[in-house]
């Protein structure tokens, strides 16, 4: 069975898009599609997360679970460009942010665009390779490593590794129904093929009251944690919670008919964003702090204080989620005019927030979350209200940070450029950025519904411009700055 994290992102994707869709730039090989299309179905092959679909329980009695599947065709998507350009490249995957693949059918989908001109990063054709995945299936990080496996020259190991246990409850219950047919001397049960489905339906029946008093067990002690947590808080032992904040423009939306996706990249040499005593993140928050505070200030809506949230991958992994990240939420501090302070400030507030969410009493809520019976948390997230803006939000956009490693990735022969990513947008979120790195760059994206931000190119233009000034200000306070590997 996935875990209660993965299945809540599997369910949601019924009622709002939420897939992964993690783009790499690479110069064109020349490959044929079909060639590229026989290479993908091979290597897919070798990577146990590209070789699996969830299986679903009548009435989600239980949490689906992973089984195994042959990659089919239609997994690898070639997009002729009417004009073959990186304008025409954004476009068309502004429409794909809006779609979802199913992850009981097939949990990932490969587009390709061949003989982009124009795109960043060289001066010849380029490839570019867009992989959509269920968010079920992995979190950023772990998607970036299953991306390395699809196009390093040899799949990477601990991919090939099953996700699948070698012995399958139902086959071994499946030997036990039979041996308990012979010894009643039914000869029709014996012979009977055992159908898993119904053989887990069976069990989640019997497990679901044991179920129901562990959530009642653990959701005391999640209480009890709380109560820890306020007081460590207000005895100044941990820092506090993020902050609320008021809505803005860019979390409201008129549109009824869905989201307008539209996105923009900003591909940066590595080091223009590697500032002394600033991680990457800090500098890219930093930048989207002055961007959003002129942008909305041109729109006519000011804001007092402005948020983002931040999601940080967790390293305790107890209950083996491939979901595992907290969102932060994280005060920009557009008050403060100087950029290099208004950087330390976010560095401090950002550290901050990782240590208490990082804090043991934290996990209490996600205990309780992982022994909910299935029927219940599928119940509250059909429920949720997702189409209403709340009176206070955790931050007024998403910066989601994720370094991607060596530039040493290649696909058709061909080698990589850079890579960038979209988080999605809902019903708050009409904003988000992707921060990207792979090799000697960073690639800022910025993924919008053009209901909610009609002009992207301005904004983007005032990320670029927030971007160089950081790294002017960088440059007269401290000199040429050094290398980090921040």
């Amino acid at each position: 069975m996935v875990a209660a994290q993965d299945a809540t992102m599997y369910w949601l994707s019924g009622r709002t898009r939420n897939d992964l869709f993690m783009l790499y730039c690479f110069d064109d090989s020349g490959r044929s599609g079909a060639q590229l299309r026989e290479f993908v179905a091979r290597r897919s092959a070798e990577i146990a997360d590209l070789s699996v679909r969830l299986r679903e329980l009548p009435g989600d009695l239980d949490y689906p679970a992973w089984v195994r599947c042959e990659f089919r065709a239609e997994q690898f998507v070639e997009h002729i460009l009417p004009e073959p350009d990186w304008p025409s490249v954004c476009e068309v995957l502004g429409k794909l942010l809006g779609t979802g693949v199913d992850a009981a059918a097939r949990p990932w989908r490969l587009h390709v665009f061949r003989g982009v001109v124009g795109a960043p990063g060289g001066a010849g054709p380029a490839m570019v390779v867009v992989l959509q995945m269920s968010h079920a299936l992995a979190d950023g990080r772990r998607g970036a490593e299953i991306a390395r496996g699809l196009f390093s020259e040899v799949a990477e190991s601990a991919l090939v590794a099953s996700v699948i246990g070698a012995a399958p409850v139902a086959r071994a219950l499946g030997g036990r129904s039979a041996g308990f047919g012979r010894r009643l001397g039914a000869a029709a049960v014996e012979a009977a093929p055992v159908n898993p489905i119904h053989v887990n339906s069976v069990l989640a029946l019997l497990r679901m009251p044991i179920q129901f008093a562990r959530t009642a067990i653990r959701g005391y002690q999640a209480f009890r944690a709380q109560q820890e947590l306020a007081e460590l808080t207000t005895a100044g032992r941990l820092p506090g919670p993020g902050p609320a904040f008021t809505p803005s423009l860019v979390n409201r939306s008129d549109s009824t008919d869905g989201h307008a996706h539209q996105v923009r990249m900003i591909v940066c040499d590595a080091e223009r964003l590697r500032i002394p005593g600033c991680t990457v993140t800090v500098v890219a928050l930093t930048a989207v702090s002055i961007a959003l505070d002129r942008y909305l200030t041109a729109r006519g809506e000011r804001a007092d204080r402005l948020g983002a949230q931040v999601p940080m991958a967790l390293s305790d992994n107890r209950i083996a989620a491939r979901n595992n990240y907290r969102s932060l939420g994280v005060d920009l501090f557009i008050d403060e005019p100087d950029p290099p302070a208004r950087a330390n400030k976010i560095a401090a507030v950002l550290a901050d927030r990782r240590t208490r969410a990082q804090h043991p009493l934290l996990t209490a809520q996600d205990r309780v979350t992982a022994v909910t019976p299935a029927p219940l948390l599928r119940r509250d997230i059909e429920r949720y209200p997702l189409d209403t803006v709340p009176d206070s939000i955790a931050g007024h956009t998403v910066v989601s940070s994720v370094h991607r490693g060596p530039a040493d990735l290649t696909f058709g022969g061909a080698p990589v450029r850079f890579t960038g990513g979209f988080p999605a947008i809902g019903s708050v979120m009409h904003l988000t950025h992707g921060v990207h790195g792979l090799g000697d760059t960073v690639t800022v994206s910025i993924h919008a519904d053009a209901a909610a931000l009609p002009d992207i190119d301005t904004y983007t233009g005032l990320v670029r411009d927030a971007l160089n000034e950081i790294f002017d200000c960088a440059i007269a306070e401290l000199g040429e700055p050094e290398t980090s590997t921040g």
